[in-house]
């Protein structure tokens, strides 16, 4: 191992032998990987790794750590034994006394498998069906499958989705909820990120230490365009890269057992949106999902607005599919964990896998993706007289735009171009969603650090 001296950061360069998962290939398999490193997937790959090698970082401008780390490559090779990864001009921060720090490797592999995988079984050569709601399904089951995080285990895996931009004491809540469902012996999944994605993790494994809990899962599920962004926690201990947005929010649905969510911004109300349009469907209504709303005391009037837009756009039935919770931990992790045996009790009556929720109906609509351009976001349907899960449909998309001009690199470059998206809708509905994006500004949600300057434009 060396290190660069011309480096705008201290760097290394060093030789890595993966294992779990990368360690038992085909020689087919490892060609395709160095394959699939050298050719288009290279710049990706290169993002990706450079995301979790300052994995922890405070940074949610996706370009940050490419600009401090200019020299940065990664080059996947085949060997007899199996797979080596080459860094050049790596961050030292990712290693201790020469050597790769333990979790930041398993990090790193992972971005290497399930990037192959997806350029390898979702290509054209894998024949896999994604023009159909089934063959999207059984792709997220696949690439699941592939990074060996559903196991047939008693139902425990609590999805917790927020804010990467929250306040100290909202922070401080997440870890104390994290604590609870810990001591009840519950897992935790999340987006993988810092905020409300860290806290839950952080203080799930306090908790799961004096339960003397020997396999604790802290599965993180991200996608391409925002783990730059988002850089993994360092508690993480399962990533997952799913290729697109609709997919990791179906990894989320498929995978967990209940759902908490605490205070976010943009990208938290797209997931309240699209778990609300799917829990509406009629062939939904049968199915136990629980989902609980939550922060501390002062974090009430920001579920109140949330819960104001959802009765106006979605009606006071969506409000029957979750619950709101403020400043008790305890009781949120009580009942996520009586909701947790009634979906136990449900699969076993389906006959369905408690580690992949199969009997939930995602529709084609959901599971298409969605490309954020100017005329897409201008061209979504916000009207009422539609079905609400239609509408909580487009409703998402146009959440999810506003999250690729924040944070993500394709987005923000439209921005810069082309300028702010525009989002047009009924007077009475553009109203309550400018006062909930306002809202989400002056609460510092849309980014870390710095004045924010939005991105879209509403317009009734």
């Amino acid at each position: 191992m060396t290190a660069p001296a011309n480096a705008t950061l201290p760097t290394v360069d060093a030789r890595i032998h993966p294992r779990g998962g990368l360690d038992v290939l085909s020689r087919a398999e490892v060609a395709q990987l160095a394959d699939a490193s050298a050719g288009g997937l290279h710049d990706l790959l290169r993002r990706c790794a450079l995301a979790v090698l300052t994995s922890g970082s405070a940074s949610d401008d996706p370009r940050a750590a490419q600009e401090l780390y200019p020299d940065f490559d990664i080059q996947v090779h085949q060997q007899d034994r199996g797979v080596r990864i080459d860094l050049h001009h790596a961050p030292a921060l990712a290693f201790v006394d020469g050597q790769i720090i333990r979790g930041v490797a398993e990090l790193l592999a992972a971005v290497v498998r399930d990037l192959a995988y997806t350029a390898i079984d979702l290509g054209v050569e894998g024949g896999r069906d994604l023009t159909s709601s089934e063959g999207i399904t059984d792709a997220v089951f696949g690439l699941l499958r592939n990074a060996r995080v559903l196991q047939p285990a008693e139902p425990n895996l609590v999805v917790c989705w927020g804010g990467h931009s929250i306040n100290r004491e909202e922070y401080l809540y997440t870890k104390d909820v994290g604590y609870h469902l810990g001591l009840r012996g519950l897992d935790i999944c999340t987006g993988c990120g810092p905020g409300a994605m860290k806290g839950p993790m952080k203080g799930a494994t306090i908790a799961h230490a004096k339960q003397r809990k020997r396999q604790m899962r802290y599965i993180g599920v991200t996608e391409p365009g925002i783990i730059a962004a988002e850089s993994p926690n360092p508690i993480v201990n399962h990533l997952v890269i799913m290729p697109d947005i609709e997919k990791r929010l179906e990894a989320f649905i498929r995978l967990g057992h209940g759902i908490v969510v605490f205070p976010g911004g943009v990208g938290t109300a797209e997931e309240i949106l699209y778990l609300l349009g799917i829990l509406l469907r009629e062939e939904n209504a049968e199915v136990p999902f629980p989902l609980v709303l939550t922060g501390p005391t002062a974090s009430a009037p920001y579920f109140e607005q949330i819960d104001r837009f959802i009765r106006l756009t979605l009606g006071d039935a969506a409000t029957e599919r979750y619950t709101i919770i403020t400043g008790d931990p305890a009781a949120v992790a009580k009942q996520m964990a009586a909701g947790v045996r009634k979906v136990r009790e449900h699969r076993i009556a389906q006959r369905d896998s408690f580690f992949f929720n199969w009997s939930i109906n995602i529709p084609l609509e959901y599971q298409r993706p969605f490309v954020p351009s100017h005329e897409a976001m201008a061209g979504l349907d916000l009207h009422q007289g539609r079905k609400p899960h239609e509408l909580a449909a487009d409703l998402r998309r146009a959440f999810s735009g506003i999250v690729a001009g924040n944070v993500k690199e394709d987005g923000m470059r439209r921005i810069e171009q082309f300028g702010p998206f525009e989002i047009h809708g009924d007077p009475e509905m553009m109203a309550s969603l400018d006062a909930l994006l306002r809202a989400f500004v002056e609460q510092r949600r849309m980014k870390i650090a710095g004045d924010y300057k939005p991105c879209y434009r509403v317009v009734a």
